[in-house]
């Protein structure tokens, strides 16, 4: 088993905020992004983007991982 790059870990990061922001949501009707950032404003859009790319990152290396 291959260790994990720095962008592994990036993405790994990215994408439990995330997750654990749409627990928030979820559980609580709160989205610490928005409370953090404003609603949709330049910097939230950019995380948001951000922990995105990173998802589709993680599901692409994956496979390609697994097909090695």
């Amino acid at each position: 088993m291959k260790k994990m790059s720095w962008l592994d870990w990036v993405a790994f990061i990215l994408v439990i905020i995330g997750a654990l922001n749409w627990g928030l949501v979820g559980f609580f009707n709160w989205n610490l992004v928005t409370a953090i950032f404003g609603d949709m404003t330049t910097t939230a859009q950019i995380i948001y983007d951000l922990v995105g790319i990173a998802a589709l990152y993680l599901v692409i290396a994956s496979f390609a991982k697994t097909s090695e």
